[in-house]
């Protein structure tokens, strides 16, 4: 099939040699050979008018002209193959679709690992691909790589809709003999404690509790900084340090870890919890069905 003169088979093609860099392994996955993908890439490349890949060492790299495009193209694959597999109807008894959900540990936790629980009774056959957040999560909801996004409010991307999933409090957590917490936690003892923080992805973006620090000012001397919320209490047990964390996730692991944890010493805002997901999926019964569950989920856990 073509379209303005392109043969639409090469959008495949196209997407697939941007994701694995090379001709072998993008003949291996869409299952040509690969004397027919040198063939498309030929293709690609008169239509287009540009390399669209260029051999660098061993690994092919996309020109500047390609990495443009390639959100588009993605995005409109993700939109052709949702188009095809989508039923008219959802019925969560019956279907095996898998949803794609970018979610922190903290988010595994006090969420999704509950929602598994009920869908093995209302829902056996769902399936959730869970992928923690980087710098690129915008990016992963707006190519259509994931269905969900969920993150503290400051992180959302204001062209696309959202929802609030639940509101959740910080809390300061420390070992269970740390006598600070035998006494009553002070602002002098929070601010004179070496502190665990939380970063995600290679740009080191702080979670919600650190960044809302660092704008209030707070001088705390950061001693670790790790990127993952489960992470963090392998460096409070045994020592003298805090971390300021979601006190869902307090709940959790406070006696595996033997954990104190104290309301924080100021006033510090409450965190609200999002569900973003693309305008494009605002009518997706699925997507509609998921989120309610979420939102029951989280309910409970309050």
């Amino acid at each position: 099939m073509r379209f303005k003169g392109l043969d639409l088979n090469l959008l495949v093609v196209f997407d697939a040699l941007m994701e694995t860099r090379s001709v072998t392994r993008t003949a291996e996955r869409i299952g040509l050979t690969q004397p027919a993908t040198s063939a498309a890439l030929r293709r690609l490349r008169d239509y287009f008018r540009d390399e669209i890949v260029v051999p660098v060492g061993k690994r092919m790299h996309p020109t500047p002209f390609a990495e443009s495009l390639h959100p588009q193209i993605q995005l409109a694959l993700r939109g052709v193959e949702r188009a095809i597999t989508a039923p008219t109807a959802f019925d969560p008894a019956t279907s095996n679709r898998c949803f794609r959900v970018i979610g922190s540990d903290y988010i595994m936790v006090a969420v999704l690992v509950p929602l598994m629980h009920r869908f093995a009774t209302i829902a056996p056959h769902l399936r959730i691909e869970i992928l923690l957040p980087t710098e690129h999560s915008i990016g992963e909801l707006e190519s259509g790589r994931a269905d969900l996004l969920i993150t503290p409010e400051p992180f959302l991307a204001a062209w696309h809709p959202h929802e609030v999933l639940f509101e959740e409090e910080q809390v300061v957590v420390g070992w269970a003999r740390n006598p600070v917490f035998a006494r009553g936690l002070t602002e002098e003892d929070f601010l004179a404690a070496g502190h665990v923080t939380v970063a995600f992805g290679s740009n080191r973006v702080p979670a919600f509790a650190d960044s809302t620090l660092a704008r209030m000012g707070c001088d705390r001397a950061i001693e670790v900084t790790v990127s993952s919320f489960a992470s963090a209490p392998w460096f409070i047990a045994g020592t003298s340090r805090l971390a300021v964390l979601h006190e869902r996730l307090v709940r959790q692991i406070a006696s595996r870890f033997d954990l104190a944890w104290a309301r924080m010493p100021f006033p510090f805002p409450k965190m609200n919890e999002m569900m973003q997901f693309h305008q494009s999926r605002a009518d997706d019964e699925g997507l509609a069905w998921l989120r309610q569950q979420m939102r029951e989920v989280a309910a409970e856990a309050a």
